[in-house]
């Protein structure tokens, strides 16, 4: 008689173990000895990128943007720590950490608001995203979030090749067409993030307590999606992919956990195609990473926390709930511009 063959691990079995194995909030609350040690490691990473964010600021010059002036830092390269801007970043680093959304896509508009350049958020943002996205799917595999398995390779990790290998390759060709060669009109790509955002949150809401089959496939078109907004705006990546995987049916703690490691590969490439147009004479101006990465030191480690704690029912309506506030924010930022257009 042929035995039968092992079930496939899927990645996401590890996160309903634990949630069976200690069925309270409070059982869960209690880390374990390699999950504090794991926490100390994120903490010296963050204060690693921290230092060389420092150095980065030192050495490019300031742009001319409304913040700058008001700080008498345009033209030079004078910097410092810019604490609304921490508090601000450690607001929605933590919900993009722990909803798997709304970093770049809320905090960008925001940032704008108070007088910083594109050329200033966009890259910051890129490098604080590598940095907290590549740490953040490690404490997710930590705090028993997820499994990646490479050998037999479990659904997860293929789940992060398909985003990542898509949203990166989309990620690249958005920030060479957008600020390399066609300088296509924002107000029009952040409408499109903005409608985009909210008929998701809409989709995803409507069927947040419901069992979906699972269909893989259409990942590789939700991170297409998600690559174009990451490259053209630094944000929009995590609700694309992260609503777009509960509509394909991958179990929303895993999925926070492929969205994190799959930004943080999207980010990671995204700074280096920067870099890259920094040679080839585009200023830009890192006086933001320090900032965002003092903030990141307790809030990307916070999260993946918090989602272990929690169980997974909770998150199914936490996470397109967050995504229509974060369409909200988006929508709200680009009502002058549409009123502007409409009358003309």
């Amino acid at each position: 008689m042929t035995p039968t063959p092992p079930e496939k691990r899927m990645g996401w079995e590890v996160a309903r173990d634990l949630e069976r194995e200690k069925s309270s909030i409070l059982a869960r609350i209690i880390p374990e000895r390699r999950q504090v040690q794991a926490a100390a490691g994120a903490v010296v990473v963050f204060f690693l990128v921290f230092l060389l964010g420092s150095w980065l600021a030192g050495e490019t010059t300031r742009l001319d943007g409304r913040a700058m002036v008001a700080r008498g830092w345009e033209g030079s390269t004078e910097w410092g720590i810019l604490w609304t801007v921490v508090v601000l970043a450690m607001v929605f680093e933590f919900m993009d950490a722990a909803a798997g959304m709304g970093f770049g896509t809320a905090l960008t508009p925001l940032l704008l608001l108070l007088g910083f350049e594109p050329l200033q958020i966009v890259p910051a943002v890129m490098i604080q995203q590598a940095a907290a996205g590549l740490v953040g799917g490690f404490l997710h595999r930590e705090f028993q979030n997820v499994e990646w398995r490479l050998r037999p390779l479990s659904e997860t990790v293929r789940l992060w090749l398909i985003v990542a290998g898509a949203g990166g390759f989309a990620a690249t060709i958005s920030i060479s067409a957008v600020y390399g060669v066609l300088q296509v009109a924002r107000f029009w790509i952040k409408l499109y993030v903005a409608l985009l955002l909210l008929g998701m949150g809409v989709a995803s809401l409507v069927q947040a307590h419901r069992e979906r089959d699972y269909h893989p496939r259409r990942m590789l078109g939700f991170g297409l999606l998600a690559g174009f907004n990451k490259g053209v705006g630094g944000g929009g990546f995590g609700p694309v992919v992260t609503v777009g995987g509960l509509i394909s049916g991958v179990p929303v703690k895993s999925m926070l956990a492929v969205t994190a490691l799959a930004e943080g590969t999207v980010s990671m490439l995204g700074a280096v195609v920067w870099t890259l147009w920094t040679a080839k004479g585009v200023q830009v101006d890192f006086v933001l990473v320090p900032s965002l990465m003092l903030a990141t030191m307790v809030s990307a480690i916070a999260a993946p926390y918090l989602t272990r704690v929690f169980p997974e029912r909770f998150w199914r309506g936490v996470v397109p709930a967050y995504c229509l506030v974060v369409a909200g924010i988006c929508v709200w930022k680009i009502l002058p511009d549409l009123r502007a257009v409409i009358g003309g």
